[in-house]
């Protein structure tokens, strides 16, 4: 088994506010891939002491704890646990009902002898290879789907859609929007090999359009994931006095990348 994680802050004056990670078992039955990208808030009471790198640490060690350690329990109730035992940590100290309470976009996978599951909650993306070198983006495409103008910038979407029926979700902490997230489940015979992102490492496709999926997921395989976000922050810097790709999102965004190859 082939394994790679790099993650890269957008701001190296800023802490990186994503989270990966690879589970692999002592016994080699199986493993999981954890990425989270943790939302940035605007400026000013977000009803939490603490930062979102705090939160998508503590919320992506459970994640990865409950994926490799509770394998009876489907990725769905993973991720309702995890949110829960991450809200539990700082109930006591935090408005958790605040609309701009930390938060994160998710993309796990798990897999075993037989079977591969995956889950996918707001605009992380995971790409699956099949054996046949196909190559499937399952993606949650709701906050794509929002008109612009209800959002207050390209990063930063406004609270009246953030985690609200006709809008999109992320984990923070309301366990129930586990229920809200892209999953299903592949026989692993099927599968060759699976590459997790950040939007901050999506832009080559979604934004810059260097390619499409299948074409990322080539260079992932074949150049690394290193130079995948390489090639990105090179884009970026062309990008930033014109903004014709970014507009207003951030010019350099965390990015964040885990390939697994069975």
């Amino acid at each position: 088994m082939r394994t790679e994680l790099v993650t890269r802050p957008g701001d190296p004056d800023r802490l990186n506010e994503d989270f990966a990670a690879v589970g692999l078992p002592a016994s080699g039955q199986g493993g999981s891939l954890v990425v989270l990208d943790g939302v940035t808030p605007p400026r000013g009471d977000a009803g939490c002491r603490h930062p979102v790198p705090w939160f998508t640490a503590r919320l992506g060690g459970a994640l990865t704890e409950l994926s490799v350690s509770q394998t009876d329990m489907t990725l769905t109730e993973v991720l309702a646990r995890a949110i829960r035992r991450t809200a539990a940590t700082h109930a006591d100290t935090c408005d958790l009902s605040h609309p701009r309470t930390p938060q994160a976009t998710v993309a796990l996978a798990r897999w075993s002898a037989v079977t591969v599951e995956y889950l996918v909650l707001s605009d992380s993306a995971l790409l699956i290879q099949d054996t046949t070198g196909g190559v499937t983006a399952v993606l949650d495409d709701r906050l794509s789907r929002i008109p612009s103008a209800s959002l207050a910038t390209d990063a930063v979407a406004d609270a009246t859609v953030r985690n609200k029926e006709g809008g999109f979700f992320t984990a923070a902490a309301d366990a129930s929007v586990a229920g809200r997230a892209v999953t299903g489940t592949l026989p692993r015979a099927d599968v060759r090999a699976l590459a997790a992102l950040t939007d901050g490492a999506t832009r080559w496709t979604d934004r810059f359009h260097q390619g499409d999926w299948a074409d990322l997921f080539a260079l992932v395989r074949e150049e690394g994931a290193a130079a995948l976000v390489d090639r990105i922050r090179v884009l970026e810097s062309a990008d930033a006095a014109e903004r014709t790709r970014l507009r207003r999102g951030k010019t350099h965004d965390d990015a964040t990348v885990v390939y697994v190859e069975f």
